[in-house]
């Protein structure tokens, strides 16, 4: 029960910041990091663990609209960084998020704590993207949407822009499936991938996606994420 109630208590944290995030989207405005403090949590570990959750995204309405972070933001994204380093053992998107929040800090962070090491700079392994299945390739790729940046290049987006036919093929199986974080997570970087098939309809595919979506925070925020750089026409 302690432990059902602690998953309640970060999912809800998590979809508090991601509704900051996509408010931010809309407005051009800073992240404002409200709701992720609990009562119950002093030291702030709902809120790191959030920040961690969201990845990279926490900072995307500043790489769209070029603006400093507030204060608080850039704090509790620097500590997020620090706190969860990925384990010797970690899955490739756990080391993939990770790298993709190093960079962005690095972008913004006019303070860092000390410099990432060697094995930080570095791009983790990408490789079994390219020997995965289309609906692996889907399901990865959705997971690892924060990546999905106009003018960032990495392994993974291009990987994503070999397969531009596969990933299409994977946002119909998401909407199909009704997954909808999978369908706005591919819709994302189909947004910055040349090659999609005319006959998608991407952007009313996305439309789709954010209404039955529902009220899930996580779902707009991808969409919102593709609108915006639809509307900068910006490619990776």
């Amino acid at each position: 029960m302690e432990q059902s109630g602690t998953s309640a208590l970060l999912q809800d944290a998590v979809q508090d910041l991601a509704t900051d995030v996509v408010s931010a989207l809309r407005g051009g405005d800073h992240v404002r990091m409200s709701g992720t403090a609990a009562a119950d949590d002093p030291e702030g570990s709902f809120a790191l663990a959030a920040v961690r959750v969201l990845g990279a995204d926490l900072l995307l309405p500043h790489v769209l609209f070029p603006t400093p972070p507030a204060p608080e933001a850039l704090a509790a994204f620097r500590n997020t960084v620090e706190a969860f380093p990925p384990r010797a053992d970690a899955a490739p998107t756990v080391r993939w998020s990770h790298w993709a929040m190093r960079r962005t800090l690095v972008r913004f962070d006019t303070a860092p704590a000390g410099p990432p090491g060697p094995d930080e700079l570095t791009e983790p392994d990408a490789a079994w993207l390219d020997e995965a299945t289309w609906q692996v390739l889907t399901h990865q790729l959705a997971v690892l949407a924060p990546l999905a940046v106009p003018g960032d290049d990495c392994a993974v987006a291009r990987a994503a822009r070999r397969r531009p036919v596969d990933l299409a093929r994977g946002f119909v199986r998401a909407v199909r499936r009704r997954d909808w974080q999978q369908a706005a997570g591919a819709g994302r970087w189909l947004t910055l991938t040349e090659g999609v098939p005319d006959t998608l309809g991407l952007e009313a595919g996305l439309d789709f996606v954010e209404l039955m979506g529902g009220n899930d925070p996580r779902v707009a925020l991808q969409v919102q994420a593709a609108r915006v750089m639809r509307a900068a026409g910006a490619l990776v």
